[in-house]
């Protein structure tokens, strides 16, 4: 498929999904969500890629949120598009491969929503992140208000939405945003590392990590513990889980072939 504000690459089992808007720094119109949604369907389509990453174009700017100009006229129906910004993230965040923002600069807004659907981020040093949407008179509407409390807790998320304030690198990594900051020009090296770690793990286990994790963070403990012994229960049929233990015990690396 060809991309107008993407560009999609693929190599060594991980797709890359970069947004190449950097005269906007990167933001997020209907069209490149739009877009967004068909390469993540292409990746996710493709048994060669284990991992999806997403990333912007340049040094300074992962998303620097929704186009306002676009804002501006939306009705209230489209806050129910099914390829509304919000339906996009939960898509990402339910992905059965995992998921990596590569965080490069600004993450603000749509942004730091689409960094926060996905399973880990990993920020580059002059990385700033932000949900600036009450100024507009709207809420982070695209998983703000729902994923950044279950990240960071309800206290700092009430207190970066209701003031807006912009927050650093350093400070995101403080406060459990993001998992990792590295200087700007290692940040690619350090999500191939981190990429190489999830790649070596059966994908089938990764599928059920990600549906209990996600699922049972929603629930009381009982039931998450009934979905994780059921998840287990699966696991235990694989062959995957055969070639992994045997795999262990004679000392080399496992040939995992389900996913």
């Amino acid at each position: 498929m060809i991309y107008e504000n993407l560009l999609v690459e693929k190599g060594n089992q991980i797709g890359v999904i970069k947004i190449c808007r950097p005269e906007v720094r990167n933001a997020l119109d209907n069209q490149t969500v739009s877009e967004i949604l068909s390469a993540l369907e292409e990746l996710e389509n493709d048994r060669e890629v284990g991992v999806i990453v997403f990333t912007g174009a340049g040094d300074k700017a992962f998303a620097a949120g929704a186009d306002i100009n676009q804002l501006k006229t939306r009705k209230a129906i489209e806050a129910f598009n099914k390829v509304s910004m919000s339906e996009v993230y939960r898509r990402i965040e339910n992905s059965k491969k995992a998921t990596i923002a590569a965080i490069n600069g600004f993450a603000l807004g749509g942004g730091c929503e689409l960094a926060m659907s996905c399973d880990i981020r990993i920020a580059s040093d002059n990385a700033t992140f932000g949900l600036p949407e009450l100024n507009l008179s709207v809420i982070p509407a695209a998983g703000g208000t729902q994923r950044l409390t279950r990240i960071i807790g309800k206290g700092r998320a009430m207190n970066m939405i209701l003031t807006g304030e912009f927050i650093p690198a350093s400070e995101a990594k403080a406060i459990g945003l993001v998992t990792d900051v590295v200087p700007l020009e290692q940040l690619m090296d350090a999500v191939h590392k981190k990429t190489e770690k999830i790649l070596s793990k059966g994908p089938l286990a990764i599928q059920m990590a990600k549906l209990v994790l996600n699922r049972g963070f929603e629930v009381d403990i009982d039931t998450g513990l009934l979905m994780e012994t059921l998840a287990q229960a699966y696991l235990y049929t694989t062959a995957d889980k055969v070639e992994g233990t045997e795999a262990f015990l004679e000392k080399r690396q496992p040939h995992f072939s389900e996913c």
